[in-house]
């Protein structure tokens, strides 16, 4: 995976360090439905109506904000100001601005 590299660079926008509320109450939701199917007699598995994910949750409330496109002359620009702000000389620039593209190219 060291030389593994995104084809698109279709990034998750997150405002928050970790999605792991997010993925807690996804986590109960399909444990609760699963034993209830497992459950269910063939009578009461025809009849029997699952919850919608929106009636349990609010995509709205979670820390992930969704993807966008981000490409590659925006990540040049955005590493140019970075270097210009980090690196004191020329080539301490261009090793930070080849770092961050490099990294921003992975997975």
């Amino acid at each position: 995976m060291s030389r593994s590299h995104r084809k698109v660079p279709i990034i998750g926008h997150a405002v928050c360090s970790r999605e792991r509320q997010d993925k807690r109450w996804h986590r109960r939701w399909r444990a609760g439905e699963r034993t209830q199917l497992t459950g269910a007699s063939t009578e009461t598995l025809s009849a029997y109506l699952p919850l919608l994910e929106n009636e349990v949750s609010n995509t709205s409330l979670m820390g992930k904000d969704g993807r966008f496109y981000w490409s590659k002359s925006s990540q040049i620009v955005v590493a140019n100001r970075i270097a210009g702000c980090k690196g004191r000389t020329p080539e301490e620039q261009a090793s930070i601005r080849t770092r961050l593209l490099r990294k921003w190219a992975s997975k």
